[in-house]
């Protein structure tokens, strides 16, 4: 399943190493790419394994502020 999250505050390109770290260390995600620009952050996972709010919540923990994007 591929889940977008979106983060308004993200201020150094440091900012997506950190989070795409993050989000590939848990359980069930096969990949994370962060778009610093557009501050998109595209998720490859597992939905039983690692849920949407698991994957909001990782970004939080290291930072940042995330919501799931609205289709």
């Amino acid at each position: 399943m591929k889940t977008l999250l979106r983060s308004q505050d993200l201020s150094c390109p440091s900012c997506v190493t950190k989070i795409e770290k993050a989000l590939q260390g848990l359980d069930g995600v096969t990949t994370a790419k962060v778009h610093f620009n557009t501050g998109r952050i595209e998720i490859e996972h597992d939905p039983d394994t690692t849920p949407a709010d698991v994957l909001v919540q990782t970004v939080r923990q290291v930072g940042y502020e995330a919501a799931v994007a609205a289709f």
